[in-house]
């Protein structure tokens, strides 16, 4: 019951929209090219099926390489930044850049540096998807009570104890947060380092659009921007779970939602 409960208004909102799409398209007469039907789209999947599975899991492959790295320097980033305000000062202004910085200036860059193909397209992801990790994992440091670093200075607790006892687990739902934003960027820095560092040998989904829009296969275009959108689902599933996982017993926010999803 609670599954249903849970499943059951993204279905509909789902439905909703397919509906819309159809209806807009007869009712404004909007041609195949411009705007496949759900019908044709949902087609494509079985007529362009082997291409649309190899490069969905190219793109999963770089996009999961990419965000696995932004997590570990994002939160080793994190925790050096939080140090000292020295070292943020220092520092963090150019992190920002990572955020700053447009992928499609990049890209060609990283293709001389690294040639075509996996390394480029990962690094695009990791650009893209790192700065909020170290944005909310320095948050996180930042904000830990006064009152508790009081504490564990009584107790003359050592430099690690502080760490991984009070600012890590104190920091863990900013991270979380940075982390979920971080998943779907991931999956947009690959497809977009695709367009530039991907190789036709090794197609993911942002070669398969180029190549489909050059012959004209909107239908096919659509199905792979579908897919590219449930990389992105995925990926923050899998970081919700995570978070359930590491906050469920004792953080609020993540008891809120269980007792919502009850």
């Amino acid at each position: 019951m609670k599954t249903i409960r849970t499943i059951l208004p993204p279905a509909l909102t789902f439905i909703v929209v397919i509906l819309f799409w159809a209806a807009a398209k007869k009712i404004f007469g909007i041609s195949d090219f411009t705007l496949p039907s759900p019908w044709q789209v949902a087609k494509a999947f079985d007529r362009y099926a082997n291409p649309l599975l190899r490069a969905t899991l190219t793109t999963a492959e770089s996009s999961l390489a990419g965000f696995a790295s932004s997590i570990a320097i994002g939160i080793l980033a994190g925790i050096i930044l939080s140090s000292g305000r020295w070292i943020e000062r220092a520092v963090y202004p150019f992190t920002i850049f990572l955020q700053t910085v447009p992928l499609v200036a990049v890209a060609p860059i990283l293709v001389l540096w690294f040639d075509t193909g996996f390394t480029s397209v990962t690094i695009c992801a990791f650009i893209v998807s790192v700065f909020p990790v170290i944005a909310n994992t320095l948050l996180g440091m930042r904000s830990v009570d006064p009152a508790l670093h009081d504490l564990f200075t009584i107790y003359r607790a050592s430099w690690a104890a502080r760490l991984f006892k009070l600012k890590l687990p104190w920091a863990l739902p900013s991270i979380f947060t940075g982390l979920r934003i971080s998943a779907g960027l991931a999956v947009i820095g690959a497809i977009v380092g695709e367009f530039s560092a991907g190789t036709f040998t090794n197609q993911g989904l942002g070669i398969l659009i180029l190549s489909a829009k050059r012959t004209f296969n909107m239908d096919e275009v659509f199905a792979a921007v579908f897919l590219a959108s449930v990389l992105g689902l995925v990926a923050f599933a899998l970081v919700n779970i995570a978070a359930y996982w590491f906050l469920g017993s004792w953080h609020v926010s993540e008891q809120r939602g269980a007792a919502n999803r009850r």
